[in-house]
């Protein structure tokens, strides 16, 4: 079949993006034909894809979004696919990806009354609206069961329409053999002492994140124990505000920026904690990318994959509502207890072994195919 695939934005450091990858390409080993349609393109194209670039501008991004979906639709109309799989909420698509929470909740609940009269309101509820609605024919793709309630309490979507996912977790995430050599390499390559604790934030959308709260947290250290930390964090985001505010708590050196970049498992294998206070998070890939590599966790309960670290007892959740106070009590404990971090490691190795972490793309497949097991 020839199939095509439509998200506003390609980069590889995305989590969004690279479900995306990977689905594209399980479809395409299926022997199917792949097309996307994308407004913003960052790395390579693999071989035998199709990637046509949208030439829409608008001042406004739900504007542009709107020409996209037009012009999609026109080309489509002259070139027909067999199946319109979307990793954004818009319009006609036979599959949605659901990366992205509920619009409609955080408008009503998080947003003052005005904001519904706003046409960027109005334009992103139409496209929610066109996915979830009752008489709707898209299916339903979710990888985080947590918001399913609030898309029925909107539209009254069937149940059979949606599809729970597993985690998709890339098997390269896995702790090799020489996980121990590589971690002696990563640390002698950045200069971190034996003594020296190294925590990392991963992720892009820093404000999202939580890496304000990451921040604070490393700054209320009991001094001897800031001395010897050190934070990386890693994303593609403009770093300066962040910049600012480590500066202004005197963090110095300690905190290190870098962008997005391609070898995350030796990052996952040299560190001693993965922090992830964020503000909201769908599920939180990367959460998950810590358990298979033996690196404990720190994290905020709004996460979707939280309760894999609970269920794995690889790490400490926090509580919600969230109270940077108990953040900072939970950051003390987990870099001053060599012990529990071996543990927490343990488990972790220990739960990648048995537990369906990686099997996403097959199950998305099967989905968008019409291949489910009976």
């Amino acid at each position: 079949m020839q199939l095509a695939f439509v998200l506003y934005k390609y980069f590889p450091f995305g989590g969004l993006q690279r479900d995306f990858m990977r689905i594209a390409l399980e479809c395409q080993q299926r022997g199917h034909q792949i097309r996307v349609y994308s407004l913003f393109w960052e790395g390579d194209i693999p071989p035998g894809f199709e990637v046509v670039m949208v030439p829409v501008k608008a001042l406004f991004n739900h504007r542009r979004y709107a020409r996209f979906s037009a012009w999609v639709k026109a080309d489509l109309a002259s070139r027909p696919v067999a199946r319109l799989i979307g990793f954004n909420k818009m319009p006609d698509l036979d599959v949605y990806y659901a990366a992205d929470g509920c619009f409609e909740d955080k408008a009503q609940n998080q947003r003052h009354s005005l904001y519904r009269l706003w046409g960027r309101y109005q334009h992103f509820a139409e496209y929610e609206r066109a996915v979830f609605a009752r008489e709707a024919k898209t299916e339903i793709l979710m990888i985080s069961e947590v918001q399913q309630p609030l898309f029925v309490k909107y539209y009254g979507t069937p149940p059979e329409r949606f599809h729970v996912l597993p985690p998709g977790i890339s098997l390269d995430r896995r702790a090799p053999a020489n996980a121990a050599e590589i971690r002696a390499e990563f640390r002698d390559e950045f200069k971190l002492a034996d003594d020296e604790l190294l925590l990392v934030q991963i992720g892009s959308g820093f404000k999202t994140k939580g890496l304000d709260r990451s921040l604070k947290a490393l700054a209320a250290l009991p001094p001897a124990l800031k001395e010897r930390t050190r934070l990386f964090v890693i994303g593609q985001d403009d770093p300066k505000t962040f910049q600012a505010q480590s500066a202004s708590l005197g963090l110095g050196e300690r905190v290190q920026f870098l962008m997005g970049r391609s070898d995350i498992p030796r990052f996952l294998l040299g560190a001693d904690l993965l922090i992830h206070p964020a503000y909201n998070e769908n599920t939180g890939t990367v959460l998950l990318e810590a358990l298979v590599a033996g690196l404990p966790v720190l994290v905020s309960a709004v996460c979707g994959y939280a309760r894999y670290i609970a269920d794995a007892d690889c790490g400490l959740v926090l509580d919600e509502p969230f109270e940077q106070s108990q953040l900072n009590q939970y950051l003390e404990r987990m870099l001053s207890d060599q012990a529990a971090r071996l543990a927490w490691s343990q488990h972790g190795l220990s739960y990648a072994e048995t537990a369906d972490l990686y099997s996403m793309p097959q199950r998305a497949a099967d989905v968008i195919l019409g291949e489910l097991p009976q």
